[in-house]
This record gives structure tokens, C-alpha cells and sequence, in this order.
């Protein structure tokens, strides 16, 4: 009995020993980031006792590097081997975390070295994720790279919640400072993993020649050169910017507002975190059965859709279970659009392009939470959290509006990639491999409702 093609291309994505090796790298990172995101403010306000705004200062000193270095960290990317930026940034990563229970430890930990490693981490999380996002289509069959970044998304989905989960168990056993091992363990197993990734990277020969401002610049024209490009890297900016004012505001209206207990907003959050898993695994088979451009237009249309329960929300058991239900939709539909406009960009993508194209997007998403947080303290300040959450699903209605506007809506198959140019090799001048013909290779932590339609890591 012969296979069907899907079958045969979802077995040899696990028989692929450098697609296992990437995905057991990245699902550590993964978990390991989301206990760091569990330790870290517990630290901070436990042991140090930070106050509301020294927390906020923490976190945005995390969320400022993939802002500011997404652009140059793409080009560096485009420019030297993927894998050891990869290696590099998560090495600097654990370098830095380290330094925290090292510190505790000696009674010298501060609230200023806190926010250095911070700093420090997400400066480090930019140069991984900007290599990491972009080695996939070099490592993996075209014609599966929807597949492989279904396995991924739903993979790291499940990762995010276990490191939460994980994080908080070595917070009570360990206490915050010693938790953070675990996260620097989970950093060296990445780095060791990605070393171990055989397949020979593919890159121009002629980009050492160029200055890093004339690829970022390169990158940018490439991205706005081509609509398709452009449209999906303006749904999700918009569509960050949305989710940002939400989730500024979401955990102190379910908790205050509406009066939810922590153990009840821990059940909702993993129920939405399984949604995410849901959706990316399941991306494959919608964009077969609807067309991958309807399919994203329904799944940005029913999202706005997820957040009327919260807003229509009161206390009690009813709407609790009714707002874990919308999340989990929110998510399936974040995790199945995601993971295909993310698959999209790869495809239509050349490989000399591909990190600095994945950069656009992450500095534009990157610089828009920032901005939705502070217009959700805006907004909630003057007009209430309610009314601001209201404007934050409004905002969800933009990503929608920018699709159908695109000749995306209607797209029915995965597209074709570009051909590439004959001067690509690797990244020591040779010519670059044919990939496989059956084989394919491989491709922060936040709370589930931060997924956005980035589909997976950005």
C-alpha cells in the first residue's frame, strides 16, 4: 500500500535527524524562556521588592532589543552562518542569566543587574531568533515548509506552557534565583543541539562586501517590493499592536474586575495555550481544504469575534468557562494563520533574503507592543479598562481589513517559490546544495494570549 504524500512528508520530517535537532533546540529554549518569564518578575518583586514601575522599566528593557537590533541582527543572519549566530546568541543568553543566582547566592543580586541581564538576554534573543526563523527554508524542502512549521508551532506551543508550568514548580522548590538554571540549562542544550545540525547553509557569496546599512536597506525594498510580502508584515504589525493593548490590560481585569481567582486564571491561560497548539497543527490541512488565503481571512475575521465574552463578561462560573472557550478559539485561529502567512513569507522568500525579510516583520511587531501598552495605560487611565479593551478588539478589526484589501484573500494554494539566482552559495563561498528530494531538514515566552499571527517564535 503506497502512502499518501502527506503521510510520507510528515514521517520523514521525524526521521530527519537535523529536524529533530533544531526543533529539540528550540523547544528548550522555549520552555526554558518561560520559566525565566515566571522567575524573573517573582524575583524582582519578592526578594527585591521592586515596585509597579521598576517591574514595567524590567520588562520593557527585555521587550527593547528585538525593537532596535531586529534589522541588523537580520542582515548579520543574511551575511554569516545562521547556526553560529544561533550558537552565539543563546551561549551570551545563558552567560548572562547565570550571573543572576550567582549573585543571589553571594547576597549582591540588584534590581540594576537585573535589568542589565535583561537587557543583555533580549539583545541575545534577537541575533538567535533572527538566525533561527530563517534557517528553516534553507534546511527544508520548499513544498514542506508548511508542514514543518506546523509541527514547530504546535511543538512550541505546548513547550510555552510546560516551561510556565515548570518555572512556577522550581520557583516554590528552588526559590526565583535558582529557577533561573533552569533556563540556562535549556540554553545550552539549544547551542549543543544546533551544533550538531550537519546540513551546509546556504548563502551569497558577495554579501561580505556590502555594508550592513546597505542589506538592512536591501531588506526593506525587498519587503515593500513585493505585496505579498508587505501585506502580511502590515497584519502582523497591526495585529501585534492590538494584542499589546489587550494583554496590558487583560490579566488586571480578569483578576480584579471580574474577580477571578489565580488558580482559575492559570486554568484559562493553559486551555489557550492548547488552542495555539491546535491551530498551528491543524494549519495544513485548513489551508488544503479552504485555500490558505481564506482560511487566514476567516481566522483574522472570527478573532475580533473571541473577545465579546470578556467584554460582556461578569463574575461568575458561566463566564469564566466562557472566556477559556474564546481564548482557546482565539488561539486556534492565532496558531493556524500564523503558522501559514509565516510559511507564505518563507516560500516566496530567496534564501540570500530570508533573515533580513523575517527582521521587517519582527521590528515592526516588536515596536508595536510597546506602543499598544502605553496606549492601553492611556486609555485605561482615562476612559477605563473595559472601554479600553473594547478599542483594543476594535483594533483587531485592521488586520482583517488590510487582508481583504490584498489579492492574499483569495489565494487557493501555496505558492511557488522564486527561482534562485545562480550566484548563491554557502556561507564559505561554495556552491549551494541541492536540498533532498524526499528528506527534509529542520527548521518569548509569554502568556498564551501574546501569540500573535507571527505564527510561533519572531
Amino acid at each position: 500500500m503506497t502512502a499518501s504524500p502527506d503521510t510520507t512528508g510528515a514521517a520523514s520530517l521525524w526521521r530527519h535527524h537535523d529536524f529533530r535537532r533544531y526543533l529539540t533546540g528550540q523547544t528548550a529554549s522555549v520552555a526554558g524562556s518561560s520559566v525565566t518569564s515566571m522567575a524573573l518578575p517573582v524575583l524582582a518583586v519578592i526578594e527585591l521588592d521592586a515596585t509597579a514601575g521598576q517591574v514595567a522599566l524590567l520588562a520593557f528593557l527585555g521587550q527593547l532589543p528585538p525593537a532596535l537590533l531586529a534589522l541588523h541582527a537580520g542582515a548579520l543572519a543574511d551575511r554569516h552562518s545562521k547556526r553560529q549566530q544561533m550558537i552565539t546568541g543563546d551561549l551570551l543568553s545563558a552567560a548572562a542569566l547565570a550571573t543572576v543566582p550567582l549573585a543571589a547566592a553571594l547576597g549582591v543580586l540588584t534590581l540594576t543587574q537585573l535589568m542589565v541581564v535583561a537587557a543583555v538576554q533580549g539583545a541575545a534573543g534577537v541575533l538567535h531568533d533572527a538566525a533561527a526563523i530563517s534557517l528553516l527554508p534553507q534546511l527544508v524542502e520548499k513544498s514542506l515548509i508548511q508542514r514543518s512549521n506546523s509541527r514547530i508551532g504546535s511543538l512550541l506551543a505546548i513547550a510555552a506552557t510546560g516551561g510556565s508550568n515548570l518555572g512556577a514548580a522550581l520557583t516554590a522548590l528552588l526559590g526565583p534565583a535558582r529557577a533561573l538554571l533552569g533556563d540556562v540549562a535549556s540554553f545550552r542544550l539549544s547551542a549543543w543541539c544546533t551544533a550538531r545540525i550537519q546540513t551546509r547553509e546556504a548563502s551569497p557569496a558577495r554579501v561580505a562586501k556590502l555594508r550592513l546599512r546597505t542589506e538592512i536597506i536591501e531588506g526593506l525594498r525587498y519587503v515593500h517590493a513585493d505585496h505579498r510580502l508587505s501585506v502580511l508584515t502590515w497584519v502582523n504589525a497591526t495585529t501585534s499592536l492590538a494584542l499589546a493593548l489587550l494583554n496590558t490590560l487583560w490579566a488586571l481585569y480578569l483578576l480584579r474586575v471580574l474577580g477571578m481567582s489565580a488558580t482559575v486564571f492559570g486554568v484559562v491561560l493553559g486551555v489557550g495555550a492548547l488552542g495555539a497548539a491546535v491551530g498551528a497543527f491543524s494549519a495544513p490541512a485548513l489551508a488544503r481544504t479552504y485555500g490558505p488565503g481564506p482560511m487566514m481571512l476567516g481566522a483574522l475575521t472570527l478573532t475580533p469575534l473571541t473577545q465579546l465574552p470578556l467584554l460582556l463578561a461578569s463574575p461568575g462560573v458561566g463566564w469564566q468557562i466562557a472566556i477559556g472557550a474564546a481564548l482557546f478559539l482565539h488561539l486556534v485561529c492565532a496558531g493556524a494563520a500564523g503558522t501559514t502567512q509565516r510559511s507564505i513569507r518563507q516560500i516566496i522568500t530567496e534564501y540570500r533574503m530570508q533573515a533580513r525579510m523575517q527582521a521587517v516583520s519582527t521590528c515592526l511587531t516588536s515596536g508595536a507592543r510597546p506602543l499598544g501598552a502605553l496606549l492601553a495605560g492611556c486609555l485605561g487611565s482615562w476612559a477605563g479598562v473595559r472601554p479600553a479593551l473594547v478599542v483594543g478588539a476594535c483594533l483587531l478589526l485592521v488586520p482583517v481589513v488590510v487582508l481583504a484589501l490584498s489579492p492574499l484573500r483569495a489565494l487557493r494554494d501555496m505558492p511557488d517559490p522564486p527561482p534562485e539566482p545562480d550566484d548563491q552559495g554557502d556561507s564559505t563561498g561554495h556552491p549551494r546544495p541541492a536540498p533532498a528530494a524526499n528528506v527534509p531538514g529542520p527548521s518569548p515566552a509569554a502568556a498564551p494570549r501574546q501569540a500573535s499571527l507571527e505564527g510561533g517564535t519572531s
